[in-house]
């Protein structure tokens, strides 16, 4: 049976795996499914169509599924899921999703959330992303893999950061990131390319030249968008030790919504 706390309530109806430990005070509704060993502390509340995989971390005070903030919700039975292993720590609200997107706010695996990050209606956040204390990101924002949001930092509605993304402290986003790309400031501004944490995660000095020029075509360059995405696609072809690099910065391009910051 899960361990659950003698002060928890959680309803006969949720899906609980056996492994499963409830803290006290927290509350687990009926439409919620939780998997193996994932561990829910004290004060937190669970609610909504939640899925939740295994071996997470809740700490306390945390609000989980909860209805979206969006004055044209009407009560649909839209969904929240998190994959598996991710830490989210105090003070957390995450909100299920609107009809008028996908319907599904969704985090990946391996995420480190941090103290009071907010993480709006229809987000989808990809896996092994850092998220420091006070993110907050709006609605319907898509997040890739390996992003870091440091402090304080935050997403307007619609917008699109790419995968290894660096998005510095106290920045404010109101157009999308290019994979790879560090920016800071308010507005924000493009400070280069994210190389650390790319010479972290194990990209060789080869790609990381490559996304280097890739970087400069699309900010240094002079040429407009449309002018940096064909030059992109013939960097593509003269550099095939990059070639899947420069490729993801291209494609993010044509897939802009917003504009990019520049």
């Amino acid at each position: 049976m899960a361990k659950i706390h003698a002060t928890a309530i959680v309803d006969a109806k949720a899906q609980l795996d056996d492994s499963v430990e409830i803290g006290p005070y927290s509350i687990v509704g009926p439409n919620v499914v939780i998997g193996a060993r994932t561990v829910v502390g004290p004060h937190v509340v669970i609610e909504g169509n939640t899925t939740i995989g295994c071996d997470n971390k809740f700490f306390q005070f945390s609000s989980i599924g909860a209805a979206p903030q969006d004055k044209k919700w009407n009560g649909e039975p839209t969904r929240l899921t998190i994959g598996d292993r991710n830490t989210i720590r105090e003070f957390c609200t995450f909100n299920t999703g609107t009809v008028q997107d996908k319907g599904v706010t969704s985090l990946g695996n391996d995420n480190w959330i941090s103290a009071y990050v907010h993480l709006a209606h229809d987000c989808q956040v990809g896996s092994n992303t850092i998220f420091s204390n006070n993110a907050q990101i709006a609605g319907h924002v898509e997040i890739g893999d390996w992003v870091i949001m440091s402090g304080f930092a935050n997403v307007h509605q619609f917008c699109k950061i790419g995968a290894h993304a660096f998005v510095g402290m106290s920045t404010s986003l109101t157009q999308d990131v290019p994979p790879f790309v560090l920016l800071n400031g308010n507005p924000a501004q493009a400070h280069g390319v994210n190389i650390e944490g790319l010479k972290r995660r194990g990209f060789t000095r080869e790609q990381i030249n490559g996304i280097r020029t890739a970087y400069k075509l699309i900010y240094r360059s002079g040429l407009t968008l449309e002018e940096a995405k064909t030059a992109l696609q013939e960097e593509e072809i003269a550099n095939p030790a990059a070639a899947e690099q420069i490729r993801s910065m291209r494609e993010f391009l044509g897939t802009a919504t917003r504009g990019i910051v520049r």
